[in-house]
């Protein structure tokens, strides 16, 4: 489960913010099942994803990917030339196996400046490492001939988690685990997809029916869902051709192809997979503007699965962002999101992504907050007028480029 994430430095993403997933209103549970983005265009929400997205990446291949001496390919914010020179921060607060986690580091463009991983079993802290500027020391509970070894293979520019990770030091096991089993991102569908979808259809069965289940509950058209064979090579110069899926439409379960469905079938089907993984194994999911080729009365029926604790009993989490207002109202007389899941990014005029939550607001139970945010209450709404769209068609006033 994930707590809560803080970032600064990257993109567009200057100070530091934290998105946090400790639930303000409702006690009973550990953690936020949802967490909902709201912004426009250019504030910066896919890049609060995108930073969690590059931390995994980077727990996940700094030891056996980066190259030596060949520094840290992050991205630090561009429109402030001293933010250069200052590190990225990524940190994260876990609970893994029932114990409470924080894992984090700092990285600028050569080396890994700041990590540090603590562990807090029975609420009292544990040190399992800290890393700082060449500078090293670890908990008692590690054993340091074992780390002696491993903090010798640990380059400059890789983090000691990815190296301890990978070679199965049981302290680091939960955390280094989470990032590489545990967070899962959600993409567009494209012909990558695929093979994800028949791998899913091919393994368990009880996955292969709810996923179908699933289709047909959204009202597709869809009968049913078949990996179609790969054609057999007859020599070695003929290429095998990939999988691909079959798609039965209407009562006759007509077969048709992946192209010959609608965008909106595909994207369904490739968000369903991950989601479905998600809260099958009690994983956070992320994904970048949910509600893209969705309708808007299939979006909330997605959303209703991770905050239902019947139909997710592992404790999964979604974090997505959207630019649909429609999700800050009710779906079939109850609210989409509680007033703790939903959360807003604007920049300011320096270019700087700002996120903070709808609960600063103090809001009140039942207010509508559809109609408040798109009369820009909250901010994180675009600034438009009809004047100024006028105006840069007619090529009078301002807006007029030079």
């Amino acid at each position: 489960m994930l707590r809560s994430f803080r970032v600064a430095n990257h993109k567009s993403i200057r100070a530091e913010q934290e998105l946090s997933l400790l639930p303000v209103y409702d006690k009973g549970r550990p953690v936020l099942p949802v967490a909902g983005v709201f912004g426009a265009n250019a504030s910066g929400k896919s890049n609060l994803l995108d930073a969690l997205s590059w931390m995994r990446t980077a727990v996940n291949e700094s030891y056996a990917s980066w190259k030596p001496g060949a520094g840290v390919a992050r991205w630090p914010f561009r429109l402030d030339p001293t933010a250069v020179a200052e590190p990225s921060l990524y940190s994260t607060e876990l609970v893994v196996e029932g114990v409470r986690q924080t894992y984090g580091f700092e990285v600028d463009d050569e080396r890994v400046r700041q990590e540090w991983l603590y562990t807090y079993p029975h609420n009292r802290k544990r040190i399992i490492f800290e890393r700082q500027d060449g500078s090293w020391s670890f908990g008692s509970t590690v054993a340091h001939s074992d780390v002696e070894v491993l903090r010798r293979l640990t380059r400059d520019n890789a983090l000691f988690l990815s190296v301890a990770g990978q070679s199965g030091l049981a302290e680091t096991a939960p955390a280094y685990s989470w990032f590489g089993h545990h967070l899962l991102s959600a993409y567009r569908y494209d012909r990558r997809r695929v093979g994800q979808i028949v791998a899913f259809l091919d393994g368990a069965p009880q996955r292969r029916r709810r996923l179908v289940a699933l289709t047909r509950a959204a009202d597709l058209g869809l009968a049913d869902i078949r990996v179609r064979p790969t054609a057999a090579a007859e020599s070695s110069q003929v290429m095998l051709e990939k999988p691909d899926l079959e798609f039965l439409h209407g009562g006759s379960g007509v077969a048709m192809r992946s192209w010959e469905q609608s965008q909106g079938t595909l994207e369904w089907l490739a968000l369903l997979v991950p989601a479905l993984t998600a809260l099958e194994k009690g994983s956070v999911l992320c994904v970048d503007e949910l509600d893209a080729s969705l309708h808007s009365r299939l979006t909330p029926r997605l959303i209703e699965l991770f905050r239902s604790e019947e139909t997710n009993p592992a404790g999964a989490q979604l974090i997505f962002t959207t630019h649909d207002a429609t999700l800050l109202g009710t779906s079939f007389g109850e609210d989409i999101l509680a007033r703790d899941e939903v959360w807003f990014v604007e920049k300011d005029r320096a270019g700087a992504t700002t996120l903070f939550s709808y609960r600063d607001f103090r809001p009140r139970e039942g207010e509508n907050i559809q109609k408040k945010y798109l009369s820009g209450t909250f901010g994180a709404v675009p600034m438009v007028s009809e004047w100024s769209f006028r105006s840069a068609v007619l090529g009078t006033g301002d807006n007029e480029a030079a």
